[in-house]
């Protein structure tokens, strides 16, 4: 349905091993000190010292921001359409979009041009399974496809590494154009087998869980699968992590 394009011969983005060890921290004062090879910050409140102190430390810094949602405390809220702006979003304050609008394309390149400017080494793209979710939009499989197509496009013209972030009915055909897969609760949802093409792709599965209680059942799972498996708060405030692999 759709073919790769292409970007050059050299492919000068980051393109993390599939054992790259990671830490996600969204909220609260980052840790700066955990032995892994790769940070997902937040876009946006992510310092300038803090991407360039981790990078000395050889560490690639990935930026997280919503592609599919609608935020009003951010920066460029102003720039949404009030038309491109769809229903609120269960259990968060936050509002779906219309992804098939040139609008919020727009906006999502100059968000890219922005993680670039700040150093970034590539970025985390959420609410990107708008298609199966109630919107306020007639939005189809296609439509997801597409855009997400074109959020990888952008991403590598730019240098940057790009992470599929859930959309796991998706992964088969997405997973060329991804250069990694993070996925929240695959374990609570019976969903961690549709994972396998990155590990397949030798790409690495970025794989969270917030239900400390089935901690064993689940670091078994992701350790079984070569997932990069940690159990983390709900609110990815650092407060606290398990790492699975150092449970084996």
């Amino acid at each position: 349905m759709f073919t790769l394009s292409c970007y050059g011969d050299k492919n000068e983005w980051y393109k993390p091993s599939v054992d790259a060890t990671w830490h996600w921290q969204l909220k609260g004062d980052i840790d700066l000190n955990k032995d892994v090879d790769v940070y997902v910050v937040d876009l946006f409140d992510t310092k300038l010292w803090q991407i360039k102190h981790l990078q000395k430390r050889e560490k690639k810094v990935i930026a997280y921001f919503s592609a599919g949602s609608y935020e009003d405390w951010r920066v460029d809220a102003k720039s949404f359409k009030k038309s491109i702006i769809g229903k609120k979003m269960s259990g968060w304050d936050e509002r779906w979009l219309d992804i098939r609008s040139k609008n919020i394309r727009d906006i999502m390149k100059r968000r890219l041009d922005f993680a670039k400017k700040k150093g970034f080494d590539g970025v985390e793209i959420d609410n990107v399974d708008g298609y199966i979710n109630e919107t306020g939009f007639a939005l189809t499989y296609d439509n997801q496809l597409k855009y997400n197509i074109f959020l990888s496009q952008e991403a590598h013209k730019r240098g940057l590494a790009i992470a599929l972030k859930n959309d796991v009915d998706q992964i088969v055909e997405l997973e060329p154009y991804f250069d990694f897969h993070i996925n929240e609760e695959c374990f609570e949802y019976n969903e961690c087998g549709k994972l396998m093409p990155f590990i397949r792709a030798k790409k690495p599965v970025f794989h969270a869980e917030y239900n400390r209680k089935n901690r064993d059942k689940i670091c078994k799972e992701g350790n079984k699968r070569g997932f990069q498996t940690l159990i983390l708060p709900l609110e990815l405030d650092g407060s606290f992590k398990i790492d699975c692999k150092l449970l084996k």
